[in-house]
């Protein structure tokens, strides 16, 4: 007997339909979709217009607004907000010359809505400039069909313990790769930063990696990606979850390790500074953990246990090749004595701005404490 895959309805309607409609001429006009991060800090939200001629730079997008009562962003008697458009990208869906274009979030006053985090960031950024900062982050996410299962997990029961699915290949390994390949391609087509993508440890589980980006541009790069992530599922009719611990039990849970080097750390000596950054990082590991998720720790207290490839969340550690640590310094970096270091204590829900700012307002401009300092007069 056939197993009836739980996906949308949406998912169901004739493709070939659609594709008719998508080959048809556009005249010169070009469709713009603009992608915003909405009041939960999580969700993406998103919505078109058409330009007259294709836009060339991001100047050349305008500003836009939206209904920001229905975003949980403003109340219903001061609902518009500004959308400022900050970075542009290829339509994987709608094809050339029709853009994606991210947009950073105003309130009526022009001030940053409370999501908005990039805006610190970027001040931040700007900053540390001359430092040179890369990251790679890699974001791990699970698939579940539209009743909120993992996909492809029995309807009553468990899939097989943990073991075989890491990088898995076959049918009873692995779930959803054709999702996995969509968006992998999706991104390549639109100009994201996607370095490569692998099946996890707990089956339905994937993750990929963007970078390496320097500065804001990681932050960016990784929404866009998420959006492109989320909007690729629609159309296979399933959901992509970051729930950092999707599945109670003796399941992995889903991170978002932070890669990260300093010019200075890339060069030949550079563990001494690697180094020394993981000891400005010993010091201040509770302000990282608030800031490393959207709940203030609250979502990695279920996922940071101390088990299943993770660090427990009330104490920091650092280790060459150990991946139980919060902090891995890969053993290549350790033979060579320069590179990188990677940071596995970040959600897979986690905002990468928040996240690239914390690990540069502690590693570079020696903040302390659990108190961040204010940047803008300066």
């Amino acid at each position: 007997r056939a197993v009836a895959m739980s996906v949308s309805h949406s998912s169901r309607l004739n493709k070939l339909v659609r594709e008719q409609y998508m080959r048809l001429p556009q005249d010169g006009r070009v469709q713009v979709t603009y992608v915003w991060i909405d009041g939960s800090g999580e969700g993406v939200r998103c919505k078109s217009r058409t330009l007259d001629k294709e836009p060339k730079s991001i100047e050349d997008v305008p500003e836009w607004n939206f209904d920001g009562s229905s975003t949980a962003q403003a109340e219903g008697s001061n609902s518009d907000m500004f959308l400022v458009p900050v970075c542009m990208f290829r339509d994987p869906f709608c094809l050339d010359p029709n853009k994606l274009v991210l947009c950073e979030v105003l309130k009526y006053n022009r001030k940053p809505a409370e999501t908005n985090l990039r805006h610190t960031c970027k001040k931040v950024m700007d900053l540390v400039k001359d430092s040179h900062p890369w990251f790679g982050m890699e974001q791990e996410y699970t698939l579940l069909g539209i009743n909120g299962h993992p996909y492809g997990w029995p309807d009553n029961g468990f899939p097989g313990p943990q073991g075989p699915y890491y990088c898995g290949v076959g049918a009873d390994k692995v779930y959803g790769r054709d999702i996995v390949e969509s968006h992998y391609k999706a991104c390549l087509y639109a100009g994201v930063k996607i370095c490569g993508t692998n099946a996890e440890v707990m089956p339905s589980q994937w993750e990929f990696q963007v970078g390496p980006c320097e500065g804001i541009e990681m932050g960016d790069h990784l929404w866009m990606a998420r959006f492109i992530l989320h909007r690729v599922c629609e159309d296979f009719g399933v959901v992509a979850t970051l729930d950092p611990k999707p599945m109670t039990g003796n399941w992995n849970g889903a991170g978002c390790h932070t890669n990260y080097s300093t010019e200075e750390m890339r060069r030949e000596g550079g563990l001494k500074h690697i180094e020394a950054a993981i000891e400005k990082l010993s010091k201040r590991h509770h302000y990282h953990i608030c800031v490393y998720d959207p709940r203030g720790g609250r979502d990695n207290s279920r996922r940071l246990t101390g088990h299943h490839e993770t660090s427990n969340i009330f104490e920091f550690s650092a280790g060459v090749a150990n991946r139980g640590a919060s902090i891995r310094i890969p053993r290549q970096v350790g033979q060579d004595g320069c590179g990188y270091f990677e940071d596995r204590r970040p959600a897979a829900n986690c905002d990468p701005y928040a996240v690239t700012e914390a690990i540069m307002r502690t590693t570079v401009l020696n903040e302390t404490g659990v108190e961040t300092k204010d940047y803008a007069e300066h």
